[in-house]
């Protein structure tokens, strides 16, 4: 059974930076490419970033380039993601999210608060 649990979310003030970690069960980690989406109340959730099995190619939404990083640790069966100098519009609910074979699977989310 597929599990994902996401961890490292808090309050936070503009420009900051916090460190999210997603640790995955359930399936052969390296054979899958991984991602974080975030969610805010009264919207779709959006994806953030995606990350390949091995590591590269990664690939992200316009609005957090050049200040979020994904990374992964195949030999911890985790996905990284590094946000630095958070604004007060990060603030959501971030998932871990893969997908296999068809079905899509999420974990809990952890929340983000950016704010003074």
């Amino acid at each position: 059974q597929v599990l994902l649990v996401e961890s490292g979310g808090g309050l936070v003030q503009p420009g900051g930076s916090l460190r999210l970690s997603c640790v995955a069960y359930g399936f052969p980690f390296s054979t899958r490419a991984m991602n974080w989406y975030r969610q805010t109340p009264g919207k779709e959730r959006e994806p953030v970033a995606t990350i390949a099995r091995s590591g590269s190619p990664t690939n992200y939404t316009d609005s957090v380039k050049g200040r979020f990083t994904i990374s992964r640790d195949n030999a911890k069966n985790t996905v990284y993601l590094q946000m630095n100098s958070l604004q007060p519009e990060d603030t959501a609910v971030y998932y871990c999210n893969v997908r296999r074979f068809g079905d899509e699977f999420w974990g809990q989310g952890t929340q983000v608060t950016v704010s003074s």
